[in-house]
């Protein structure tokens, strides 16, 4: 499945599941209001009469007035669980005890662990998570947030511990697919949903615990009796529809864990990784049951099923014995030797066989006969071997003084800034006044030090190293972020002529601190023949300084999408390039493919992708939220 039907289903899936779980919630409310009214009329017999109690209990006011109340409970637990997750997969992970990694620590594996998901984040051209480490024996592992810029990655000391590099690179593939195929913001959605319905047994239950310690001074007896059926009568009801909302969750994420296990295989082409871990799970005597007190709200975020089912129907997660041979077709059956949870050394990377691949190209290879569009559309978020090789590679070639400047946070702030400054000395001459005035002396001191560093540089090596340093300029205060940030827009203001890569690596910084703002897609290109003139041009000329390319370079284009496009020659602002990727924030997911095309298009229309150009347009697609692998834009 490719990506940007991968993102469809996604919602229409959450579509769905939502509506599921809301009439489930109409049925259950409109059962509580029966049971309130009930109750309301049994505590005050002059409601009934000598009328029929049920006919009392319906009384359209009463039933109301309960109505309003039962359902307002509902949405304000959900509302209240939302809240408390907005923030993100840093929620989640402490909620379930994990702890932020230290970027700079000297264990051996957590050291493994941060590389193995630093090369899968900057493999499949996405933010690099913030990566938590739960200190649980079991080997487990979650990923969670609303978006890419949000997500985290938490892994269990038992998987660190007990997995080589290869399986605990499939469990981290295994992970990003969750990210990559829109499961976490549905994960999510269903936490809130599920607190939402769980409220109306915990009333159940606080009010039964009311009545049993006492009765109050005067209280009627049918009135203590009717407050106690009524606890009872709610706790049946809400669990029930806890149990219904776990059945649609659980129905739900066995197919998506299904799915991350295919897109592991997919992305590693190793299925002995992900196969591996499945196996050393099921071999692992504490297998992957988390101790957390509330490690059953996430149980469909897990790895592994990380609390116990009382029946497969609720289960969250399929049989390992049916993942295993999924993934592995020619399984004996056979496991490992049980153990039990003692520390081992993480043995070497064994080589990854090699699997033929059949993706798909997707939409926009019709444009003007663009092999290597058609090829980078396939590739989004679908991050294959030859990835992860570049993304080793271009570790491996990086100074080891500018890797560990982005993982430690006064060097990370310097690193950023460094990068961004531009080329033109009179520019950079007033970018450096910028940061004596509003950067602290630390950063500057950082600055200096890493002068000689980044002289040697390479074309392309800038994504990687920001993508790197995310993480530790997420973990900032306040008032760091907000010094970091008016830092950054002064960069951008003292500089007299920013280009193309520059606007869209400042831009990169601030969408992976920040986010996009979440637009509604419901727009078509052909809405939007502006924005697409302006970032199509921008391109076109990066590319091709010649006009008369970039003009016959965009006609194609234009024919082949259908689109009147026009040539804007004058170089581009970063407002103006801001004001056409906000509207082009709302194309509607099946545009976005054409897009994509478009883009690799306009930088290949000379024959070739130049590393600049690779970094301009990945950085460009990662904005719109189309994460491009690393070494889709190889070919030319």
């Amino acid at each position: 499945m490719d990506f940007f039907t991968a993102q469809d289903r996604a919602r229409r899936l959450s579509a769905r599941l939502v509506l599921l779980l809301l009439l489930s919630v109409v049925v259950l409310v409109v059962l509580t209001c029966v049971l309130v009214a009930l109750a309301v009329v049994v505590m005050n017999p002059e409601r009934m009469g000598a009328g029929d109690p049920l006919a009392a209990a319906l009384e359209p006011r009463l039933f109301a007035l309960v109505a309003g109340g039962v359902v307002a409970i509902v949405v304000l637990g959900g509302l209240v669980r939302h809240l408390q997750l907005r923030v993100g997969g840093y929620a989640v992970a402490e909620a379930l005890g994990g702890r932020p990694l230290a970027l700079d620590t000297r264990d051996e594996d957590e050291r493994r662990l941060l590389h193995v998901v630093e090369e899968m984040a900057i493999a499949s051209g996405m933010p690099v998570p913030a990566v938590y480490l739960l200190d649980d024996a079991a080997i487990n592992a979650f990923a969670a947030g609303h978006e890419p810029h949000d997500a985290v990655i938490g892994v269990t000391r038992g998987a660190i511990e007990h997995l080589d590099r290869d399986q605990l690179q499939g469990v981290i593939a295994h992970e990003f697919s969750h990210i990559l195929h829109g499961d976490m913001r549905l994960n999510l959605r269903l936490v809130a949903l599920l607190h939402g319905i769980l409220v109306i047994g915990l009333a159940g239950r606080f009010l039964l615990r009311g009545m049993t310690r006492g009765r109050r001074r005067g209280s009627r007896r049918g009135g203590h009796v009717a407050i106690m059926g009524l606890g009872v009568a709610l706790m049946a009801v809400g669990y029930a529809g806890t149990l219904c909302g776990k059945l649609i969750k659980a129905a739900v994420s066995r197919q998506r864990e299904f799915l991350a296990d295919a897109s592991a295989v997919q992305y590693t082409r190793n299925p002995e990784g992900i196969g591996g871990a499945l196996q050393t799970l099921a071999a692992y005597r504490l297998g992957s049951h988390l101790l957390a007190a509330n490690a059953a709200e996430f149980s469909h975020l897990y790895f592994g099923s990380g609390v116990r089912s009382l029946s497969r129907f609720t289960a969250t997660h399929p049989p390992l014995e049916a993942r295993i041979r999924r993934v592995l077709p020619r399984w004996d059956g056979r496991l490992p030797e049980p153990f039990a949870p003692t520390p081992r050394a993480a043995p070497e990377p064994p080589s990854s066989p090699a699997t033929p691949s059949h993706a798909t190209p997707l939409g926009g290879a019709a444009l003007a006969g663009a092999a290597l569009g058609a090829a980078a559309v396939a590739s989004v978020g679908r991050p294959d071997d030859a990835a992860l090789a570049s993304a080793r590679r271009r570790l491996a070639g990086l100074d080891a003084r500018l890797i560990e400047a982005a993982h430690e946070p006064f060097a990370a702030r310097a690193l950023v800034y460094a990068i961004l400054m531009g080329v033109d000395p009179a520019s950079r001459d007033a970018q450096r006044e910028v940061l004596e005035r509003q950067a602290l002396p630390e950063v500057l001191a950082e600055l200096e030090a890493l002068t000689e560093p980044l002289a040697g540089l390479s074309p392309g090596d800038r994504l990687p190293l920001i993508e790197l340093a995310l993480p530790a300029l997420r973990a900032l205060s306040p008032a760091q972020g907000a010094r970091f940030r008016a830092c950054l827009d002064g960069l951008m203001a003292a500089e007299e002529a920013p280009g193309a890569l520059q606007w869209a690596l400042h831009r990169l910084v601030r969408s992976g601190l920040d986010g996009e703002r979440r637009a509604h897609r419901d727009r078509r290109l052909a809405d939007l023949a502006g924005p697409l003139s302006r970032l199509l041009s921008t391109l076109a000329l990066a590319g091709q300084p010649e006009q008369d390319a970039a003009q016959a370079a965009l006609e194609r284009i234009a024919s082949a999408l259908g689109v009147s496009l026009d040539l804007v020659v004058e170089p581009a602002t970063p407002r103006e390039l801001d004001w056409a990727l906000e509207r082009l924030a709302r194309l509607r997911n099946e545009a976005r493919a054409p897009l994509l095309a478009a883009m690799v298009c306009c930088v290949e229309q000379d024959g070739r992708v130049e590393p600049r150009e690779a970094e301009l347009l990945r950085a460009v697609a990662w904005t719109l939220g189309v994460p491009l692998p690393l070494g889709a834009l190889d070919e030319a």
